[in-house]
């Protein structure tokens, strides 16, 4: 296929540069935005009396054939041509012959692929936000079986306070909420058309870019030909909202990693979800979670990709710029290549109700319970910290816990003990005492996933 621009040269290109300078074995994917934006290019110079009608009605008549030959598989992808942008047009061009050479008018490939890159990436957040709302709705109902499953909160990995499995899958509910709100922030900077800004400086041609936007569905045109060519802006956002909906599924990988091993014993995954040793019959490897966790610094190198890519570059456009494509596309494939078997890892995992309040049970969380009760009873915050302090290091001398002292036991640490002590120290009353919203109390939380199935139904 000959090089749409090989007017201005008197020799090939070296077959070693074709090869270093060809992106269509990664960009080909934005085919489909490519004609769309070419088809909606097209019918506006037929409008504005640039192009005549007969032309745009072949030109488009025959874009839509090469759509449908992509799809099906009639037309491949050309592997010596340069990239997606020109393939088209050539193909175009051998279609329907002058009228396709038309096509160009008014237009440069700088702002072409700017157009493709933001309509592709507009219609990947759609994708990996109903990705999240599946993962969100399937912890809500997660979290509704286990309001009452008692576990223990930690911090620093340590046994902290009692809170419920359903407050703990809360908090990633909040998490992918946020995510999916970046989401839609990304999209919403993303929306606008960059046709019309042509190579850097716009084009002499009466374009109608406001017309070809509402064609495509877009919200706005961009208000400088130099910054409309040359910005990347949208794909750096978007790679550091991936980065974080993959730091939130790797924390959250990282505690089923912990919850399924024996020396927690909390979940245990589904067979589905799950792999085997080649050597050691007996283990079951949270592969899944795992390699979650791994991915996650493929995306998170995509976006330092991408910002070293952009750091440095003159306006406007420049060939490094070719470079954002495979990092932003690498980072929405490998997000959405981890929701969709992450979600379903969680939805089948089993619940160890019984291992989770044993460890809430074992860890003294609710030595915390047992200060404030003493504060209740008149006694300062700091003294009643010290007091339960000294009680807690009394038990682990005795080898018990704090349900299990006496009451004169009680009473050698402060007078202010009383029988009622041990309702205080119950774990499901330490729960059950923290109502306020946002707390692990079954009543806040149950507040919370109404709130946040509201939030999934009006999306």
């Amino acid at each position: 296929m000959g090089k749409l621009w090989d007017g201005r040269f008197g020799k090939a290109t070296d077959a070693a540069v074709d090869g270093f300078n060809s992106s269509i074995g990664f960009d080909r994917r934005l085919f489909r935005q490519d004609i769309r934006g070419s088809v909606a290019h097209a019918r506006m110079l037929a409008k504005v009396g640039v192009l005549p009608s007969a032309d745009a009605d072949a030109i488009e008549a025959g874009l839509l054939g090469i759509l449908a030959d992509l799809e099906t598989g009639a037309l491949a992808f050309d592997p010596t041509a340069e990239d997606v942008h020109m393939f088209v047009e050539a193909v175009l061009t051998e279609r329907v012959g002058e009228a396709g050479k038309r096509l160009h008018t008014g237009r440069s490939r700088n702002d072409q692929v700017a157009l493709d890159l933001r309509l592709y990436l507009m219609d990947e957040c759609g994708v990996i936000s109903r990705q999240l709302e599946t993962l969100v709705s399937t912890l809500s109902r997660l979290a509704r079986e286990h309001l009452g499953t008692v576990m223990p909160g930690y911090t620093h990995l340590q046994r902290a306070q009692p809170v419920t499995f359903a407050h703990h899958l809360g908090a990633y509910i909040q998490m992918f909420r946020r995510d999916h709100g970046r989401l839609a922030d990304c999209a919403m900077r993303m929306d606008v058309s960059p046709l019309g800004s042509g190579a850097l400086a716009g084009t002499p041609y009466p374009l109608d870019r406001a017309a070809v936007a509402e064609t495509l569905g877009l919200s706005g045109i961009t208000a400088n030909s130099l910054d409309g060519v040359s910005d990347r802006d949208f794909a750096i956002e978007l790679a550091a909202a991936l980065s974080i909906v993959m730091v939130h599924l790797s924390r959250f990988s990282e505690e089923i990693v912990l919850w399924s091993s024996q020396e927690f014993g909390f979940v245990e995954l589904d067979d589905a979800y799950s792999t085997g040793s080649s050597i050691m019959p007996q283990k079951k490897n949270p592969d899944v979670a795992e390699l979650t966790r791994g991915k996650s610094g493929r995306v998170f190198g995509s976006l330092v990709a991408l910002l070293t890519v952009m750091k440095g570059l003159p306006l406007a456009y420049n060939k490094d710029m070719q470079e954002d494509k495979e990092a932003i596309f690498d980072a929405v494939d490998t997000v959405e290549a981890c929701l969709v078997p992450f979600t379903g890892m969680v939805a089948t995992m089993t619940v160890k109700r019984e291992a989770m309040r044993r460890a809430a049970a074992g860890g003294f969380t609710n030595a915390t319970d047992l200060a404030d009760y003493l504060v209740r009873k008149g006694l300062p915050f700091r003294s009643a910290h010290e007091v339960s302090g000294k009680t807690v290091k009394y038990c682990l001398a005795a080898g018990t816990s704090l349900e299990d002292l006496s009451l004169d036991e009680f009473l050698s640490f402060s007078p202010l003990f009383a029988e009622d002590v041990y309702e205080a120290l119950s774990l499901d009353r330490c729960v059950m005492g923290r109502a306020l919203p946002g707390g692990p109390a079954p009543s806040a939380v149950e507040k919370m996933l109404d709130e946040t199935d509201l939030w999934l139904a009006a999306l």
